[in-house]
Formats: structure tokens, sequence, C-alpha cells
């Protein structure tokens, strides 16, 4: 009895030790940006001015390539402290079949601005591929840059099972064009979570890219917005930075286009509009109607959910899926269509959109 008494002692000192070790590094090495950072165009398009009235964009949050439909997200099915029989990251074989798919898809379907959220520029759940390298080589004559929106040394969870770690993690958002931008810029969204939680989690951030066009700018906005938190408060918060962010741009005569990952779904849109479910334990809200002024437009396709549940893997008509990825277009742009992509959510847990769009 007192052999077991001392293993347990030992054993629960060591794993406190661990634990703090693990706090201690994680706010040493916390990713801190500043408030704005101007970003560097990694590629240059040859096209330094749009000269169409009417241009096609893509958004689609790609999962880092470990989120199809095979794919169950430990941390939404098990928790923090166990990954249970759920995935934690996938094996390398799907991880490659969920990137070429995104890949091929990209290669196959042309668009003028592409927007993609949770891309990885070297993390250990997508086996430290660059996925923004890989995408540079699949649209060699569109300009690129990227915004960290994650940038963690080691995510330990889940805690009770350090073997499975998740590891390092440095993602974030791209935007490709065919044109070459201006200017892009990266700015820091508000909402942080509490310590000890905020070094591992995600700092969101708005990656916006200024085009020149008609002696004025088309300004891009690619957005990723919070998904973790228990009543909507920072959504809020990232909603009103946006806005009051490309209110003033319309005002200067500016064309404005924000699109991605909202997290949210659009105004008026039911969030079981595809499956119908009880939404007590679904924390995602919808953009509150009243945000923007009557005239700007929220543009989406009602007939395609771009986002499943990753409790388990993808059961097509049993698994929830909903809608929250969609545009927001000044109204001096008119939306000539919009087309959700239907895969099955073969690589990604999101499913692209495509978009339209002339001068007005």
């Amino acid at each position: 009895m007192k052999k077991s008494l001392k293993f347990l002692g030992w054993f629960l000192m060591a794993f406190l030790l661990y634990a703090v070790s693990i706090l201690v590094y994680g706010g040493v090495t916390d990713y801190q940006p500043e408030a704005v950072i101007r970003l560097e165009t990694e590629m240059q398009s040859p096209i330094t001015a749009i000269e169409d009235s009417t241009f096609s964009m893509l958004i689609w949050n790609i999962g880092y390539a470990g989120l199809g439909a095979e794919a169950d997200f430990f941390y939404h099915g098990s928790g923090f402290f166990t990954c249970g029989d759920n995935m934690v990251r996938p094996t390398e074989e799907l991880s490659n079949k969920y990137f070429n798919g995104a890949n091929d898809f990209l290669k196959n379907n042309p668009a003028d601005f592409v927007l993609l959220q949770e891309v990885d520029f070297k993390s250990k759940r997508s086996y430290y591929n660059n996925q923004f390298e890989k995408f540079q080589k699949t649209l060699p004559s569109y300009s690129a840059s990227k915004a960290t929106n994650f940038q963690v040394s080691r995510i330990p969870a889940p805690i009770l099972q350090p073997w499975k770690a998740y590891g390092e993690c440095h993602s974030g958002l791209a935007t490709f064009s065919r044109y070459q931008p201006k200017e892009v810029t990266r700015f820091q969204l508000p909402g942080e979570f509490e310590w000890p939680n905020k070094p591992f989690m995600l700092d969101r951030c708005l990656q916006v890219t200024r085009y020149p066009l008609n002696g004025k700018e088309l300004v891009i906005v690619n957005v990723h917005n919070t998904a973790y938190e228990k009543d909507g408060t920072f959504k809020m918060q990232q909603l009103d930075f946006l806005k009051n962010l490309i209110l003033p741009e319309y005002e200067k005569g500016n064309y404005v286009i924000a699109g991605g990952d909202w997290n949210q779904s659009p105004p008026n849109l039911p969030r079981d509009h595809f499956k119908k479910m009880d939404l007590s334990a679904y924390k995602n809200l919808n953009v509150p109607e009243d945000l923007f002024p009557k005239d700007w437009k929220w543009v989406f396709d009602p007939t395609v959910a771009t986002n499943r549940s990753n409790r388990d893997p993808y059961k097509e008509g049993e698994t929830f899926t909903t809608l929250i990825d969609f545009f927001l277009v000044s109204p001096n742009l008119n939306a000539l269509s919009v087309k959700g992509i239907d895969m099955k959510f073969a690589f990604s847990d999101h499913q692209p959109v495509m978009m339209e769009v002339t001068i007005k």
C-alpha cells in the first residue's frame, strides 16, 4: 500500500512538473504579433492593373489537409485531456490525399482571386509540408502572400497523452491573385482567450490586400474569425472591427469584398438549414442582420453546405452540416453568381465557394 501511494505521489509530482513546464514554455514562446503588420508579396504577378470589370473569387478553408471525410478531430470528440478513439492528426497517407485533392481543385478551377484559410507553413499535424509554397507552384503566375494566425512551438493536447501531443503549429491565411497588389497588411483582431489557454490558441487576424482599380482600390479581406468560444463575444468584436475597417474604404470610393470562414452563418439563414437539430450545444451564431447598411450584400449559396461537424467521420445525410463560408460585397459591386462546390467534404471539413462579381 505504501509503495502504491509513493508511486502515485511521484507520478503526480512528475505530471505537475510537466504541466508547469508546458505552461511556462508556452508563455515564454507565445506569438504576440503587432496590431498592424505590412506583409510581403512572396510571388509577383506580371499583371499590375485590373482591366476587366468582371472577376472571379474562390474561398476555401482547407483544414490544413487534415480534416477530410475520414477525420474525426479529437478536440471536438474527446477533449483536451485525452484523444480517446479520435484523431489527433491524420495519417501521413491521408494528409497527402487531402492536400493533393485540394491542390488539384485549385489547379483545375482557376479564379482571379483565391482566399484560403488554415494553410500550414510548418506544422507537425501536416508532417511539416509547406502547403503555401506548394500552392505557389500550382499557381505560378499568381501573386502570393500569407498572414500567420497560429504559431505555437508545442501544443501539449491531449495533455494526458504527451506521446500524441499536437506539437508545433505554424499556419495562417493565404491570398493568391492573377494581379499584383499594391499593398498587403495583417490586422490583428480583438478577442483573446484567458491564460492558460491563450498561448495555445489562434491569434485571429484579417489579411487585407489592395489592388488598383478604376483610379480607386479593390480591397479584398481574407476572413477567419474565432471558433472556440462560449457566447460569441469575440465574434462580435471581430465583426465590429471589420465594419470599422471597411466602411471608410467604401466611403472613399473603393470596392470592397470580404470572404472566407466566418465561423458564423450569414444573416437570416438558419444554422440548421441543411439538417435540423438541437442547436443548444452548437456555438456558432448568425451575423446580425443590421450589422452593415442594407445596400451591402451577403453573398452565399444556400443549396450547398460549407462546413461539417468533425466530431465523427463524415456520413452523408447523417453528419450535421451548416454554412459559414461566404462573402460580403460593397454596394458598388454586383455579385453575378455564387456557387458552393459539393465535394462531400472529401478533403476538408469545409467546402469551397466560387463567386463572380462585376463593377456597377
